[in-house]
């Protein structure tokens, strides 16, 4: 391989990309027009709950229930419920998710010892977020009746009954529980992929379209050269859109950056290659701008969405699943955005996920290459 035609293809390629502004504009616009879409519709977070609450025992302990739901962030209070029909009313519109039922003689049950009931009607329609909201609304309850019942012991002269076993909760990593944490590293990586692919997609398919490639083709490049030529321009265009999301990413969204920037950086354009490498394959595999540009977003954006566990999670999925998401590198380069950002782990316990993004670009090479060599014969 000869580098020096491999310089000569990179420096061509740079030309076009200067020469077209309105592309690259949008190339660099794009990534930070995702991240701030991304970043601030997509959240996973549960919280202002609307509420509307049903107090039929009027005192002072279901008044003290009421006052946990309203200062607890996770909850609204939207107002007072005459009946059930009034709530059944309000979620029927969407005005409320969650109808807090308070019958009458709670506070006389929760006094003399026996175990009082409280309803709570969940809008089931987003099971998701209804199973997050009870146990937000259980983590409220079942403290507070504890601690009432202790305090009716203790007035009465009884012995309060402590509890078998005490839990202190402690989240580490991600101690706010905040969605945008884990959701900004893993845009990092979407967007990269998408871009990557996106950049080199269109090349040789540029190339046959405008009847240039025949003069490439005339030229004693090797298809290693031209993959390599191509690549290295778009690799810089690629770099600055990389360091662009992680400036939003840290500076914009506040998500913790516990690791190492060196070693953030270098993961990034192994895996940035890789994704440039596959573009310069689906390239070569069409002639046509529009059908590249279409399969590159069907085999860049649907796996690193889907696929790569930065949304949905890969233990969750069926087994077949599962094991079809081993083949996309965006599930390597997640993991090891999650563990620099949250984690501040390295190196020693990411090298697996490293060697695998080495591997994948390793082999996209290798295939884009050879398809270059059929195209060239």
């Amino acid at each position: 391989m000869n580098f020096r035609r491999t310089r000569a293809v990179a420096q061509k390629e740079f030309l076009h990309i200067l020469r077209d502004p309105r592309s690259l504009i949008m190339a660099l616009a794009l990534p930070f027009l995702m991240i701030l879409l991304f970043g601030y519709a997509l959240t996973l977070d549960v919280d202002r709950i609307p509420t509307l609450v049903y107090d039929a025992d009027q005192s002072p302990e279901s008044r003290e229930l009421i006052s946990r739901f309203r200062g607890s962030r996770f909850f609204k209070i939207l107002g007072d419920a005459a009946d059930y029909r009034s709530i059944e009313r309000k979620i029927d519109t969407d005005e409320c998710m969650l109808g807090l039922v308070i019958p009458k003689g709670y506070s006389r049950d929760l006094l003399s010892g026996r175990k009082p009931q409280i309803q709570l009607i969940f809008d089931g329609s987003d099971s998701n977020t209804a199973s997050i909201a009870l146990g937000y609304a259980n983590a409220i309850v079942q403290p507070l009746a504890f601690e009432i019942l202790t305090q009716g012991q203790n007035r009465s002269g009884g012995e309060a009954s402590g509890a078998p076993i005490g839990s202190r909760l402690r989240v580490w990593y991600n101690s706010e529980l905040r969605s945008k944490n884990y959701i900004v590293p893993g845009l990092i990586a979407l967007i990269l992929m998408i871009i990557g692919a996106l950049l080199t997609s269109l090349t040789l398919a540029r190339e046959w379209e405008m009847g240039t490639m025949e003069q490439l083709l005339s030229t004693p490049l090797r298809p290693a050269e031209v993959a390599l030529g191509k690549m290295s321009a778009y690799f810089v265009l690629g770099l600055v859109d990389m360091v662009l999301t992680i400036v939003v990413g840290v500076g914009i969204f506040r998500v913790p950056q516990h690791g190492s920037y060196i070693f953030l950086v270098a993961t990034g354009c192994l895996f940035l290659i890789g994704a440039l490498f596959w573009g310069i394959f689906v390239s070569a595999l069409t002639r046509s701008q529009l059908v590249a540009y279409q399969l590159a977003m069907v085999t860049s954006f649907l796996p690193a969405f889907l696929l790569s566990g930065f949304v949905f999670a890969i233990e969750n999925m069926p087994l077949p699943i599962q094991a079809v998401t081993y083949l996309f590198p965006t599930r390597y380069f997640v993991t090891i955005l999650t563990g620099i950002f949250l984690r501040g782990v390295g190196m020693e316990v990411l090298y697996a996920e490293v060697g695998l993004l080495a591997l994948y670009a390793s082999l996209v090479f290798l295939i884009a290459t050879k398809r270059l060599k059929q195209k060239v014969a």
